[in-house]
């Protein structure tokens, strides 16, 4: 879902900096030892007062009733599970006051909306979700930020990094428990989130999750009563009862009919349809569940498809990609499996040094990858590579794109001479482009190259300490630049850059040039 840019810079107001709480007072005096010991000899007497009569005294209005205050227990010395992160600020170059100061509600609702329009920026906004960073001043009860950033790693299909970081926290609330829960689910490892409802059944009131982790615990007698209890209450949806039924009962399971798959499942409702052998296919299903597919157990068609959706977005990393690729021969013709073979080809060529087959290689592989968007994945394994053969003509310039895509983006631009790829040189060297093309996108890039400075708003954000949230309007307006709105191009660039995000600002650059003429943006 894309923002528009002009909701996107509204500032919300500043958290107030509170003072911290000052010591208790009485820790600081000396001890203080009760005299109860006998009166002294000689100690002067002292005259009691007289009482007072009830109809004198002037009392203030008492309660009718008292308001118990909510109190959440937290071990001593633990981290605020607001803070906990996979990327230590050593890996991330990122504060840890990253969202200190921010508004969490305006937080929750940027990490929701914004949608990045390169994988460069995909990757930022990965990096800013699993960082390590101190909870914002404005935190309160639970862990809402935590739960922000889980619902946005999930949505992505970063799921693995997702159930580490919320294992990492600790899932001692609901809210926390039933992520980790769904996490486990599309992964594989729902063991452990049973065994921890098994020891503490507050974690979660919803039946279903209970009669599933009873069941995956061993007690099925136990899990064919809680569900009985379900359907007795009518706390269970009748697709969820008969799916736990079939569940606990292979045998009715056998005898009925299939049922008709959700358009949406839920990842119990998923597993549950695997478990009782009615598998869904994760192609129509949102990202998260291609994860599924990751191990191939459901078949090395499915397995290749899931890799390349999530490699898209950088939710697994081209190494793994390229491994899925790699496993076999191709088993048929046309579609993913003809990008199977090219690559492949391709790979055995750059892998013998065969400088005969290098460029026609990457002549058939090139187009495939772009038809695919996966450009930047490839990029990644071979551009570095590329430049050290004799290429010519279209193998060559696929080779010098390849290149500046890749991470070793600068030291391909100083190998890079031609006038056609001067813009692009000078962007990666993180220059003003001497004579921009006249493209109004080229136009917006090179004005940030140039000198701009972030736009008022976002720069009163960082002047607050608004970091983290000063990016992510950053990347919002990074997407509203590339649908057209190339000032918002200009000032989400000139931001990442004076935040010292210098690589993502060139990197993103880059891949909006090239990959808008591939085809292949996303």
């Amino acid at each position: 879902m894309r923002i528009s840019a002009a909701a996107l810079i509204l500032c919300a107001p500043p958290a107030l900096a509170q003072a911290p709480l000052s010591a208790i007072d009485w820790l600081e005096q000396p001890a203080i030892v009760p005299q109860i010991l006998a009166p002294r000899l000689n100690a002067p007497k002292i005259a009691r007062p007289a009482r007072p009569r009830l109809e004198d005294i002037d009392e203030p209005p008492t309660a009718s009733s008292i308001t118990m205050p909510e109190v959440e227990v937290q071990r001593l010395g633990a981290p605020s599970p607001e803070a906990v992160g996979l990327l230590p600020m050593n890996l991330t170059g990122l504060p840890l006051s990253l969202w200190k100061t921010s508004d969490v509600a305006t937080l929750i609702e940027l990490i929701a909306a914004v949608d990045p329009a390169v994988p460069a920026l995909s990757a930022l906004l990965h990096t800013l979700l699993l960082a390590e960073a101190d909870a914002p001043v404005s935190a309160r009860r639970g862990a809402p930020l935590l739960s922000a950033r889980l619902d946005r790693l999930r949505a992505q299909g970063v799921v693995e990094p997702a159930e580490a970081l919320v294992e990492r926290a600790g899932a001692a609330t609901p809210e926390l428990f039933q992520r980790w829960f769904d996490l486990s689910l599309l992964t594989g490892g729902e063991n452990a989130p049973c065994e921890a409802l098994a020891d503490r059944p507050s974690l979660s009131q919803d039946l279903a999750t209970r009669v599933f982790c009873t069941a995956r615990t061993g007690d099925w007698v136990v899990a064919a009563t809680v569900l009985d209890t379900g359907l007795a209450l009518g706390t269970l949806s009748k697709r969820d009862a008969d799916l736990l039924g079939r569940f606990l009962d292979p045998e009715l399971a056998e005898s009925r009919t299939p049922l008709n798959p959700p358009a949406r499942p839920t990842p119990l409702e998923f597993r549950l349809y695997q478990a009782i052998g009615e598998p869904l296919a994760t192609a129509p299903l949102p990202r998260p569940f291609a994860t599924v597919d990751l191990s191939g157990d459901t078949g090395w068609k499915a397995q290749l498809d899931a890799a390349e959706r999530l490699a898209r977005v950088g939710a697994i990393s081209e190494n793994r990609l390229l491994g899925i690729y790699t496993q076999r021969r191709r088993a048929a013709s046309g579609g993913v499996w003809d990008r199977v073979e090219a690559l492949q080809r391709f790979d055995t060529a750059l892998s013998a040094g065969d400088r005969s087959a290098i460029g026609p290689a990457l002549e058939k592989v090139w187009p495939q990858m772009a038809s695919a968007r996966l450009l930047v994945p490839f990029s990644n394994l071979y551009g570095a590579q590329l430049l050290n053969y004799p290429l010519e003509g279209r193998a060559l310039d696929m080779a010098r794109r390849a290149a500046l895509l890749s991470p070793d983006y600068e030291s391909a631009a100083a190998r890079i001479d031609a006038p056609d790829y001067a813009f692009l040189a000078a962007i990666a060297r993180g220059e003003a482009p001497g004579t921009p093309p006249e493209q109004p996108l080229s136009q917006a890039i090179a004005a940030a190259f140039a000198g701009a400075e972030p736009p008022p708003a976002l720069q009163t954000q960082l002047d607050e300490g608004r970091l983290g949230e000063a990016i992510l309007r950053a990347i919002a307006l990074f997407s509203s630049g590339a649908d057209g709105n190339h000032d918002d191009l200009t000032d989400a660039l000139a931001t990442l850059r004076s935040v010292g995000l210098e690589d993502a600002a060139r990197r993103a650059a880059i891949e909006l040039v090239i990959l808008q003429d591939e085809g292949g943006r996303r």
